[in-house]
């Protein structure tokens, strides 16, 4: 906490005009439709500071995807989608391995992301180990993303890296869109979503469905969702609810060492190989929110939500069958008027996560571990004047363990972790002069739970000393727009600093822990700029552009490893740089063109920095003919090529490798080469 007060001094020091902010193409209420999302600022509704407002008066960093930014290349791709954004990294090793990384933060977690917070409708998607998988999703089923970058537990609770709000879409008409698209790798899609509106009921429903043998060895993948919400609306409350399944199986090739990268990067990591190894599990969620107005500024909102999942993985070293189910509530009681919002808030869960671990049907190990979490937290935005507002939020959060050992041959390692409550404060302010400009600031606290496997020590045992991490964000940043609303321009810098580094430590090919190793410091700039080049009714046509670009530098502070100090060095994972641009062209109304580059700066693979994968560059185009069938109906056909330089690369890497039995660490998971895909979509 005092390391939270001498950043508060640090801030009133730093002013200058820099900033960060957000992304939006397009219009919030419009998703569906709207083909021409450029992003205008004083058009863009977000609700991920707990209260619904507009971005230019957001005392914060948020970051928004709606309309066709969520498109821009298959619809396969979340990584592809979500890069696009200045400060966020989501490298993707099979359509099911994935890892977001924000503001350097959560690159040490090997294989899925777990230092981030995530949200379906208001309802939490983070599962009770931790791991966030917002790639089950599929693209064509969500309206809006919004990122929280850095840390905001004042917001959200645990999640360091920050937090990841997902919204399906909204629509006031009857309307309905089907998708059917076909690519290399004998690649399979199809998706039908629609939306059915009657007075003050509107249902929203999506089916999709992926099949692909995929590029690798061991690398099929498939996966059907289904994603539904319905909302009724009375004049004093309504009821909404929220309904996701999903099945999944997908081979699991594994990563590479370097000679096989190089040299046969389609093929799987031998071990992996020889027993087909494979994930696969079934999963649901439903969530129910009551919305009451229960006075003229006074509204609650109270979301109900329970998850079940049941899952199965094949490994060459034991086989992990596991299964979770959990419940809660989040309340949010709101007192709004033209001056101040109010908001006062609870979140509770309680999950039960389940597994077992055999070799050869022989039971190695049985386990199950209870988990409870609470979140008290209360946020205030005071708009002093029409074009100034500070906000304060404080909250407060406990977590309590109880790993219930169930297989007893080898001893009894039950046991219990309580955390002591963390209390994270945050403060910012938004100061908007006029409509082309907003100054912004903001300093917060966050913290981060070790997951359960960081939580036991290497002979299963609870370990009673890891503490969660800890770290504090300062940023400042600025939002410009144009005289004629054609261009907006976000520029953001900001500084982390991190204690109690948690380094997760692979022992053994199936055995991880946790330690605390010390502390890191992330500093970044970022940058983004949208807007419209052309603007013809007739050739040349409508032209936009968007540029994202980040630099960061994220060091160990004070970091020792088994007795070797690494203070100075680079941390693991973590691309320097990254720059994305996005180019939409409509030369004539019945052809559309969009291509997208990006740049990807080196990262090191290891702590000692003797190691690093090299940066690398990227290409995707693709054709699209807009149909007008009748005033109603609308067919698209489309044609893409992804990676149309060829360019040979690592989509994901494996910090601090391992390499077991005298063969080679592997830390690369080979990117796609050059494939292609062709679809048609229909609108009506």
């Amino acid at each position: 906490m005092a390391q939270f007060y001498r950043v508060i001094v640090f801030f009133s020091v730093f002013a200058s005009p820099l900033n960060l902010i957000s992304q939006d193409l397009g219009d919030t209420l419009s998703h569906t439709n709207k083909i021409d999302t450029i992003l205008l600022i004083d058009a863009v509704t977000v609700d991920a500071y707990q209260v619904r407002g507009g971005l230019r008066t957001i005392p914060g960093s948020i970051a928004v995807l709606v309309g066709e930014g969520l498109n821009q290349s298959d619809g396969l791709s979340f990584g592809t989608t979500i890069n696009t954004l200045p400060g966020v990294t989501m490298q993707s090793g099979t359509y099911a391995t994935s890892r977001i990384v924000i503001r350097g933060m959560g690159s040490r977690t090997p294989y899925n992301t777990n230092r981030i917070k995530a949200y379906l409708n208001d309802i939490p998607i983070t599962s009770s180990d931790g791991i966030s998988s917002p790639e089950e999703l599929d693209l064509y089923s969500l309206g809006r993303i919004e990122v929280v970058k850095g840390p905001a537990s004042a917001l959200y609770g645990s999640g360091l890296g920050g937090s990841l709000n997902l919204h399906t879409p909204t629509s006031q008409s009857t309307e309905g869109n089907v998708l059917m698209q076909y690519g290399a790798f004998q690649t399979k899609y199809a998706n039908a979503n629609g939306n059915l509106q009657s007075n003050n009921t509107s249902i929203w429903g999506g089916l999709s469905h992926i099949q692909s043998n995929g590029y690798r060895e061991n690398n099929n993948y498939s996966r059907t969702s289904i994603l539904s919400t319905a909302k009724w609306q009375r004049q004093k409350w309504d009821v909404s609810t929220t309904l996701q399944l999903l099945d999944l199986k997908a081979g699991i090739p594994s990563s590479l060492g370097e000679t096989m990268y190089n040299e046969s990067p389609q093929l799987a990591a031998p071990n992996w190989k020889a027993i087909d190894g494979f994930k696969k599990y079934q999963k649901g969620l439903l969530g129910v929110t009551i919305t009451g107005r229960l006075a003229e500024h006074l509204a609650n909102r109270l979301t109900l939500f329970g998850s079940l999942v049941d899952s199965y993985e094949r490994r060459p070293f034991n086989n992990l069958d596991d299964y979770s189910g959990g419940l809660g509530f989040r309340n949010k009681l709101n007192y709004h008027t033209s001056k101040t919002d109010w908001v006062v808030g609870t979140e509770l869960t309680t999950d039960s996560y389940h597994w077992e671990l055999d070799i050869d049907e022989t039971l190695l190990n049985r386990n199950r571990e209870n988990r409870n979490q609470v979140n008290v937290f209360g946020m205030a935005h005071h708009r002093l004047k029409h074009n100034l507002t500070i906000s304060f939020a404080l909250a407060a959060n406990h977590i309590s363990y109880k790993l219930t050992d169930l297989y007893l041959a080898d001893g009894d390692k039950s046991g219990k972790r309580e955390f002591p409550t963390i209390v994270s404060p945050r403060v910012g302010f938004n100061y908007a002069p006029n409509n082309l400009l907003a100054i912004y600031a903001s300093a917060g606290h966050g913290f981060s739970l070790p997951s359960p496997e960081e939580t036991l020590l290497p002979e299963g045992n609870v370990n009673p000393s890891i503490k969660p991490e800890q770290g504090v964000q300062v940023e400042i940043g600025t939002r410009l727009t144009s005289r004629n609303n054609l261009f907006d321009f976000d520029f953001t810098l900001y500084w982390i600093e991190l204690n109690d580094l948690i380094l997760t430590k692979r022992l053994a090919e199936d055995i991880f822990t946790g330690v605390n190793a010390g502390k890191s410091r992330h500093q970044g700039i970022e940058f983004l700029s949208t807007g419209r080049l052309l603007s013809y009714s007739n050739f040349p046509g409508k032209l936009k552009a968007t540029i994202s670009y980040y630099q960061s530098l994220n060091r160990f502070v004070d970091f020792t490893d088994d007795g070797i100090t690494h203070d100075g060095n680079h941390l693991p994972g973590i691309p320097s740089r990254s720059v994305q641009l996005q180019i939409n062209w409509e030369p004539a109304g019945y052809i559309a063109i969009d291509i997208h580059l990006q740049h990807m700066g080196k990262q090191y693979l290891n702590d000692e920095n003797t190691l690093e994968s090299a940066g690398y560059n990227l290409g995707n185009m693709r054709l699209r003919m807009p149909l007008s069938l009748r005033k109603s109906t609308k067919l698209t056909v489309y044609a893409g090529l992804n990676n149309f330089t060829n360019s040979h690369y690592a989509a994901m890497v494996i910090p601090n490798a391992i390499g077991f039995g005298g063969n080679e660490p592997r830390y690369y998971y080979p990117g796609l080469p050059r494939h292609w895909y062709a679809g048609v979509q229909l609108g009506f």
